[in-house]
Formats: structure tokens, sequence, C-alpha cells
């Protein structure tokens, strides 16, 4: 498997490594609904290995014979300077950009190990796990409202805003580095909004940040 790398839009590289990918479970009212899961009362986290980042704007391919593989779009961004125990101003300007990432899923194994009351991480930390997209630089979102969507064979899937994550951004980032540093390269994902489903071959995927960023991709 090609070592993944983060890249600009313009194809450039990042001039940094991946470390870890944080993810934040349910931080949308509607997606922990559709899943009947309850809603956390603090953020749900759990991490990807760096093994689990390919590139979104190559074919995604997805593990066969291993039950369904659920989509899940969610907000990514990239930080650029070391985090620990950091205030909301801190993370503002430690956030080097934003791009879109799929939260691939083993759906059916993760509802069997939370059956079994056991990590997720099997689930969610296959290889091939998180396409991320290219990076846009942070001054091109408002951390404000950030809106951005999933259209599937041309017909829309999914659609995220910001301002209804039930952990707003900023605190979430702070509140990550209270329970870990984050480090330069590493990827926070913030949640996914409803609408997810399993992926299936031959789907042609596009996703939207904003007005900035624009990706197609396919499922092999």
């Amino acid at each position: 498997m090609t070592q993944y790398q983060h890249i600009w839009k313009d194809g450039s590289p990042v001039q940094l490594g991946l470390g870890k990918i944080v993810c934040v479970g349910r931080n949308y009212a509607e997606h922990a609904r559709e899943l009947n899961n309850p809603i956390p009362d603090s953020p749900l986290l759990f991490i990807k290995p760096a093994t689990s980042a390919v590139h979104m704007t190559r074919t995604i391919e997805v593990p066969r014979d291993r039950g369904a593989v659920h989509f899940e779009t969610e907000l990514a961004v990239l930080i650029g300077c070391p985090l620990t125990r950091a205030s909301e101003s801190d993370v503002q300007r430690a956030i080097l950009g934003f791009g879109l990432a799929l939260d691939l899923t083993l759906r059916d194994l993760q509802s069997d190990l939370k059956a079994k009351g056991q990590p997720w991480e099997r689930a969610k930390g296959f290889d091939g796990a998180c396409p991320l997209s290219p990076f846009v630089a942070a001054d091109r979102c408002d951390v404000g409202g950030i809106n951005f969507s999933l259209d599937i064979n041309r017909q829309r899937q999914q659609t995220g805003d910001t301002n209804d994550m039930l952990n707003p951004m900023l605190p979430l980032i702070a509140h990550i580095s209270h329970q870990f540093t984050l480090l330069p390269g590493d990827v926070v994902l913030t949640g996914t909004p409803a609408g997810v489903g399993p992926l299936q071959s031959g789907q042609r995927l596009s996703l939207e940040l904003d007005d900035v960023l624009f990706v197609e991709t396919t499922v092999a």
C-alpha cells in the first residue's frame, strides 16, 4: 500500500507527516438518532491509525467479505502546531487547514463489538478506512460556520453544518488536547451528520466543502 501524504488543493505536498487521526463519534444529534445511539454527555473519542489513511481522489477500495462498509462524511481539521491542554484561542491559531474525510466503518463488526462491550478499532481502523481529501488553508473557511456535503450518483446523501455540532469545533479540539497531545500533521475528524449508509461497488461520490473544495471519487 502506498504511504499516504497530506496534500494541498493545488496538489503540492503539505510539509507535515500524518501522525494520528482523532475521531469524534455522535457529534450530530440526528446521526446518533438514526443509529439508535444515545447522545453522549461528553465527546466520544477514538483514534484511527495513520495506516488507515488513503487519498480520497483515488478509487476507494472497500474490504470484501467483512459485511457492510458504511460511509460517514466528516469535516477534517489539519493541525499545524502542538496542542497540549490548549485554550480555544490556541486551537484557532493551530489549525493549518480544512478538508473532508470518509470515516469508513465495518458496521456489522462494529455492532458485534458494541454488543460484547469491546473497543471499535477493528471496525474503524482497517487499511483504507479513512479516505482524506486535499486540504485548503484555514483562512479559506469561516470557523464559525462551515458547510459540507456528499452526493452519491448525483443524489444528495449527507449535508453537514458545523453550527449543528453538539460539541463545537474549537472547544472540542481544546477538549481533545486535554486528553492527549495533538501534534503537527495530526487530523481531527469532527463527526458526521445524518444520512450514513453502505458503500456499493460502482458508486460515484461527489464531496464539497463550502465553495472552496470539490472532490470526486468512485468505489471499486
